[in-house]
């Protein structure tokens, strides 16, 4: 049975989804979208952490070479620096829950509404959406703290989509069915709305 379905105001949970250097071996890399991902992942980290929030920290393990915890690019890009209490968790499918223990986790601590955060953005992070929205945790996705690269032909001689239509192509389908897709300041803001009502109650 699902949870019950939670509101914006539920103990939250930030996941901070693939942000590892894994995604910069290659020319793909140069290619990505969102200059301003690095800043926006950290402000929103900094927030959970300064609202007593957790934050929860995953690096894909798949078939690619750069993505296996035997190369020296699996790890966290450079600008995270995880607390000692906040996990980093390995995943062997595309979305947070499949293959490990985050959803015991959140129902343990007493989450009922995740942040979404990372690489890629349809990809990883819209189906960690989905499957959050599936077993009944509220979901907060943030476009603005995530990044994807162009998507080549579906079909021999078809066009590739560009960063621009994967975001829109994105949001279309979670908002108002999977997710609220918020800002980074509207959620900062949601944040210190719920401290003060919690330190004022």
């Amino acid at each position: 049975m699902p949870l019950a379905r939670k509101n914006s105001h539920t103990r939250r949970a930030l996941l901070v989804i693939d942000v590892q250097d894994s995604f910069k071996v290659g020319e793909r890399w140069l290619r990505r979208n969102n200059p301003s991902f690095e800043d926006n992942v950290t402000r929103l980290i900094g927030a959970f952490r300064a609202n007593g929030r957790p934050v929860i920290y995953f690096l894909d393990n798949d078939d690619d070479e750069h993505f296996s915890p035997r190369s020296p690019y699996y790890r966290l890009m450079d600008f995270l620096a995880a607390l000692p209490e906040e996990r980093i968790i390995d995943k062997y499918s595309r979305n947070c829950f499949t293959t490990t223990p985050l959803q015991q986790i959140l129902l343990r601590d007493g989450v009922g509404t995740v942040t979404i955060a990372g690489i890629k953005t349809e990809q990883c992070c819209e189906t960690t959406a989905r499957v959050a929205s599936d077993l009944g945790f509220g979901v907060d996705f943030i476009t603005e703290a995530t990044l994807t690269f162009p998507i080549g032909p579906a079909t021999p001689g078809g066009g590739e989509l560009s960063c621009d239509e994967v975001v829109e192509r994105t949001e279309y389908v979670l908002r108002d069915r999977f997710a609220r897709i918020l800002t980074v300041q509207q959620l900062v803001d949601e944040l210190a709305g719920a401290s003060h009502r919690a330190a004022s109650g």
